[in-house]
């Protein structure tokens, strides 16, 4: 299958730049992803044509601004096949939509003896919200063991469900090692035990289709700068009736129907979750990223990063001294590694001098390094903008590197 990797290059032109007097190796997709032109022209627009607040103005610039916003919601809910824009909340990305839910859904849900499950990889923000929410209710969260190839052990995640367990979250992608996990299998697990599903998109919507009608999620979080889109925008999903039984996470305007001292009846959704001015450009700069993504091959996108996937791990077989952290057999593109005696900060800072960018350290994810007995990796993570000559260009560097330490 055929893909002009060079014609979409041209898109982004962030990427067309030298660093450290080297061409730009830009390696570090799982953190944020880069920004087409189009993303970046629809933000400028926007600005430049029809600012204004949205919903409530009487005047042709707020029509406009609430048009291209509500117009950006209906992009998402058809992106992941949601039945209405009900279902969509703006948040500013991943982590506040699942603090959203810890928050509304667990502090409705959750009592003492609960337990709320996520797996050993996830990320701090699928983590740390749970804690503290349970810490409030007495409730537990306990951690789905990984194994040593970075892969959830279903049997003992089987073992774990039963009447205590309210809620399962997990991560659609392990940021840190790459694993897709099974979601499908996980959701119809928790589900037959009475618990209900959060899933953590970020890694993983804007790499293929996600439909969530299908996956039977309750909920789904996802971040627009992982897909293309601006940073502090993003979207919660989830089920009507979970959503319609929440309070609202914050108060303010647009969240309210009616105010009184003697009481406030809340708006409908989406906007019971929406308090306060949202963050409109970036609204519609994610709405052009999924206009972008809905433009290309998006199958033929996938299987370009997972053939780039394939061969940075052919070459890293081939260079001594690398040693891949995260094997599991269903991965995204995310390489994670270690160099023999050097630690992930200096392999990062080296790597960089040559104009190859990665990330370093747990990557918000210090419970599996720790199972794992590590302080960290150094991770490349792949797009369906880079090359197998940048792939060429990272073990190049990391031969300099063993040089250097």
């Amino acid at each position: 299958m055929s893909f002009n990797v060079e014609q979409i290059r041209q898109d982004f032109p962030i990427l067309n730049q030298d660093i450290n007097g080297q061409k730009l190796v830009y390696l570090d997709n799982a953190a944020t992803t880069q920004k087409p032109i189009q993303v970046i022209d629809a933000i400028s627009n926007f600005y430049k044509g029809y600012n204004s607040n949205v919903h409530r103005g009487a005047h042709t610039l707020s029509d406009r601004a609430t048009v291209a916003f509500e117009n950006a919601r209906v992009k998402v809910k058809d992106f992941i096949n949601a039945e209405s824009t009900d279902q969509i909340i703006w948040t500013r990305g991943t982590t506040e939509s699942i603090n959203l839910v810890a928050a509304c859904f667990g502090g409705i849900s959750l009592e003492a003896g609960d337990q709320v499950l996520v797996s050993a990889m996830e990320h701090h923000s699928n983590i740390v919200p749970w804690q503290m929410i349970a810490q409030t209710k007495g409730a537990e969260v306990l951690a789905i063991p990984v194994s040593s190839e970075g892969e959830i052990d279903l049997e003992a995640f089987k073992a774990m469900l039963g009447p205590k367990v309210k809620m399962v979250s997990v991560g659609h992608v392990s940021n840190a090692l790459g694993t897709v996990n099974p979601i499908k299998e996980i959701i119809s697990l928790a589900h037959d035990s009475g618990a209900k599903v959060l899933i953590d998109g970020a890694q993983g919507v804007g790499h293929w289709d996600v439909d969530v009608q299908e996956l039977d999620c309750d909920f789904y979080a996802f971040s627009a700068h992982k897909m293309f889109g601006p940073t502090g925008i993003g979207a919660l999903y989830g089920k009507r009736a979970l959503l319609e039984a929440m309070p609202p996470y914050m108060g303010g305007g647009e969240m309210i129907e009616t105010v009184s001292f003697e009481g406030t009846v809340y708006n409908k959704l989406p906007f019971k979750f929406e308090a306060g001015t949202p963050n409109i450009a970036d609204a519609i700069g994610f709405g052009a990223a999924i206009d972008y993504l809905n433009s290309i091959d998006r199958k033929a996108a996938a299987q370009h990063e997972s053939d780039l996937l394939a061969y940075c791990v052919e070459l890293a077989a081939k260079t001594e001294g690398v040693k891949p952290v995260g094997t599991a057999l269903n991965k995204a593109g995310v390489f994670s590694f270690l160099l023999e005696g050097a630690h992930p900060a200096d392999i990062g800072m080296l790597l960089d001098q040559q104009g190859v960018a990665v990330r370093t350290g747990n990557h918000c994810a210090q419970p599996i390094m720790d199972q794992f007995g590590i302080p960290g990796t150094a991770r490349a993570s792949f797009s369906f903008y880079n090359t197998r000559e940048e792939v060429e260009r990272l073990f190049a560097a990391i031969e300099k590197v063993k040089m250097f330490l």
